[in-house]
């Protein structure tokens, strides 16, 4: 292999990701491995940690992967289907160089692709862009690594649950047939409790529902088995395990946002004054609440890597997305495993109460959209924002411009960003009744339809 073109749509902002066989395959697979094998060469470094998920493509991409690591010279350690956690832990259990996790998250069955960190930080942004950059012209390692196969799934568990202090809830979860089933059902044996779980078998045709806990229709399966069993509350988990949804006992979605006002609370106590981060998506409320609690609220880009490198910078022990990535810093490793924040969340609700249902009740009230996504091209989504962005603060607006617009009126708030993962542009607004909240959905129709672009929503 002497160099190697990437697809242009597949090297994104956090991740490599792409649909098998049409913009990514396994020379694309091979080409990463030598890349990013030679980054972590040259960075005096020689160990990787691969891991992958449930989806039918995976074992073939990790088989690629693994043969461009060694070629670059990198020993490879493999710890075969689990969670993107499981990785994130094997590689700093082990003191690893870096890792790579082959994953289509959330994305539907056809698709996957790759998370890397180097040692402890992500790898993104630059770091990838390099990385085509570099296989465009070869530039690459050589060297003959060796490979290992490694079961690391029972220490994992083990870490999971080494220090809690959770009660025993009746708890129901829904795995999604995701890459967390496995080690769910080891979880739940080492747990106090009453637990059920729903889809626990790895399957990456997802024949039951859908594996991503932010969109409503999924927690149906969850809702049911709460309501009929009467349970406390219950836990779901998107495809690789690094993000997490939950439902109080009345079947009511407790969000990403919400959950971290939560956990923020235990974390406060023992970290006053702690900076605690959110995205730009997150609700006002989560923000006035750590300020309430004595924390220091701050605004971040959407994005995994970008908040774990944001913590990092700034000493966070806590952060989260309203997609459900929450990452804890405090007696954990800074990155986002979702069956680690359901063993703290699980710890959490029994510290404030014991009662998921009474902590949902007593959030303030109020109205907010899901996340609405806009069809624009790549090249266009970008420039709308900007567009946006100069308009509204030649008008004198309340905006904050972090990560695209977000904008504070007397109704409330509304964000307008470019998407880095998918080709639309996303929206948010949050108020107190709907009247307030149809009139800041027609600031965003109105500011869209300025730049071109209409208002016809896509699904995830």
């Amino acid at each position: 292999m002497q160099a190697h073109e990437f697809h242009p749509t597949t090297l994104r902002e956090y991740d490599i990701r792409g649909i098998i066989g049409e913009t990514l395959s396994e020379r694309d697979a091979q080409a990463i491995g030598r890349g990013f094998g030679t980054v972590v060469r040259r960075a005096g470094g020689s160990k990787v940690v691969v891991g992958y998920d449930g989806r039918h493509s995976s074992p073939r991409l990790e088989k690629a992967l693994v043969e461009g690591l060694t070629q670059s010279g990198c020993d490879v350690v493999r710890i075969g289907l689990g969670p993107t956690g499981m990785l994130y832990f094997a590689v700093s259990d082990l003191g690893a160089d870096g890792g790579v996790m082959i994953t289509g998250s959330h994305n539907p069955p056809d698709y996957n692709g790759f998370k890397m960190l180097l040692k402890d930080r992500p790898f993104y942004g630059a770091d990838i862009r390099a990385l085509g950059e570099a296989a465009a012209k070869g530039d690459w390692e050589t060297g003959a690594g060796k490979t290992e196969t490694l079961n690391i799934e029972d220490r994992y568990v083990e870490r999971l649950v080494e220090d809690n202090r959770c009660p025993p809830f009746r708890i129901g979860w829904d795995a999604g047939n995701g890459a967390t089933g496995a080690a769910l059902e080891k979880l739940l044996k080492r747990l106090p409790g009453e637990h059920h779980a729903l889809f626990t078998k790895i399957d990456g045709d997802f024949p039951n529902h859908h594996p991503d806990p932010t969109v409503p229709a999924n927690l149906e399966d969850l809702r049911q088995l709460v309501a009929e069993l009467k349970l406390d509350f219950g836990i779901a988990f998107d495809g690789d395990g690094d993000r997490i949804g939950a439902i109080d006992g009345e079947g009511r979605i407790v969000w990403g946002d919400q959950l971290l006002a939560i956990l923020a609370e235990p974390v406060l106590k023992e970290l006053p004054g702690a900076t605690i981060i959110a995205d730009v998506k997150a609700s006002q409320a989560l923000y006035d609440r750590i300020a309430e609690l004595g924390g220091e609220p701050m605004m971040w880009r959407t994005g995994h890597s970008l908040i774990k490198a944001k913590m990092k910078e700034v000493g966070s022990p806590l952060a989260g997305e309203m997609s459900g990535h929450i990452f804890f810093k405090h007696r954990w490793y800074g990155f986002d495993d979702a069956l680690y924040a359901a063993v703290r969340l699980i710890e959490a609700v029994g510290e404030l109460g014991g009662s998921l249902t009474a902590l949902k009740s007593a959030m303030p009230a109020v109205v907010n959209t899901p996340e609405m996504r806009f069809p624009c091209s790549e090249e266009r989504k970008f420039e709308v924002v900007s567009e946006v962005l100069a308009r509204l603060k030649a008008a004198g607006a309340q905006v904050n411009d972090t990560d695209g617009a977000r904008v504070n009126t007397a109704d409330g708030w509304w964000l307008l960003r470019a998407s880095n993962t998918q080709d639309v542009l996303v929206a948010r607004a949050e108020a107190a009744d709907e009247a307030a909240l149809e009139r800041l959905k027609a600031a965003i129709d109105a500011e869209l339809a300025q730049s071109g672009v209409e208002r016809v929503e896509v699904g995830h």
